[in-house]
């Protein structure tokens, strides 16, 4: 295994960005970049032999200073929704963009972490890590904030994603990664075949805005009931008003055996293709998104992205935690790491 270097694009003030090729014994690889960290192609074979990508994205560094649909992102500091786009910690109320009617969702999606250039430092053949310094105030949350993003590829066919961020004030850190996946390859059309189990008892509705109620309702005898696996097409379209909020899924999941460190919490597989993709990760929420808002945007190899043509499975800190009582809050104090750790295993 080697890790291969190419230019990407350019950037203003005399910068540029990189695109980083991870590539295993089995011919898997990954494409990555110090822009945003982002993920821009997971390549795996298929049940034929051939080779499909199956995330969304860009062809071109220019289509990533937009990228309103946060493909291949690291999302930071804090992913999903805020009510009133404000939060209090020790006394303090902090505002910040209100860029979803009233509410905050993905913190600052003009100037997120998806959009700045990180540093880059090579691991081991298999393995790279990007690192950005995040200054007091900036998007408007509290403290000076480094954080680390680890990508690294096994011979065993695992995409493991490491996320590490120390803050020197007590702030709110929610920080994971926003991969669109498609099983049948990127320019495959719609998700709606893909088996799909979640290991959750429960959910967590949302209200007309998609901002958690502060409900946990049990999945059994809905269509959030992923507890075996079977198509997303045979539930997102049922009569229920949660589906009707978000047109299609973009909800949280309470992953069962929180706490225990990494464990398997998702597995979705495409049997037409063959490809199979086991989820590990030590987070406690699960939001599972279905591409609802997608739009002919056109991505990689002139592809046109629609509704559903990719689903992503965010492992993070439930939505709008910051300001539910019942839910636990993704609050650090000073010098406390915030680490989470989620693991792509295909087969």
């Amino acid at each position: 295994m080697s890790i291969q270097t190419e230019l990407f694009g350019n950037l203003p003030h005399n910068k540029s960005a990189y695109l980083y090729t991870i590539k295993n014994i089995n011919g898997m690889f990954i494409k990555v970049s110090n822009y945003g960290a982002l993920l821009t192609s997971l390549v795996v074979k298929n049940l034929q032999g051939q080779y499909k990508d199956i995330v969304l994205g860009y062809d071109n560094l220019e289509d990533y200073f937009d990228n309103s649909p946060l493909f291949g992102a690291i999302v930071g500091r804090n992913i999903n929704r805020i009510s009133n786009a404000q939060f209090e910690i020790d006394g303090h109320i902090y505002n910040l963009i209100k860029n979803r009617g009233i509410h905050n969702i993905h913190s600052d999606k003009e100037h997120g972490f998806h959009k700045v250039l990180w540093k880059t430092t090579f691991l081991d053949e298999n393995s790279i890590s990007f690192s950005y310094f995040s200054p007091d105030q900036e998007q408007n949350f509290p403290g000076n904030l480094s954080v680390n993003v680890t990508y690294t590829l096994t011979n065993s066919n695992a995409l493991i994603i490491s996320i590490r961020a120390i803050s020197d004030k007590t702030t709110l850190i929610n920080i994971s990664n926003h991969n669109y996946f498609n099983l049948s390859g990127h320019d495959s059309g719609d998700i709606l075949n893909t088996e799909l189990l979640i290991n959750s008892n429960f959910f967590t509705p949302v209200d007309e805005y998609t901002i958690p109620t502060g409900e946990i309702r049990s999945v059994l005898k809905t269509p959030f009931d992923f507890t075996y696996s079977h198509k997303i097409k045979n539930d997102i379209f049922k009569n229920y008003n949660q589906l009707k909020i978000a047109n299609g899924f973009d909800h949280n999941f309470v992953l069962n055996n929180p706490h225990i460190g990494l464990r398997k919490i998702a597995q979705a597989k495409n049997s037409n293709e063959g490809i199979s993709m086991d989820v590990y990760s030590d987070s406690i929420g699960l939001q599972f998104y279905t591409g609802n808002n997608l739009s002919k945007i056109k991505g990689k190899n002139n592809v046109i992205y629609d509704k559903y043509s990719g689903f992503c499975l965010e492992p993070q800190y439930f939505p709008n935690s910051i300001n539910t009582d019942n839910f636990e809050k993704p609050i650090f104090n000073p010098n406390e790491e915030f680490k989470t750790t989620v693991i792509y295993q295909f087969t």
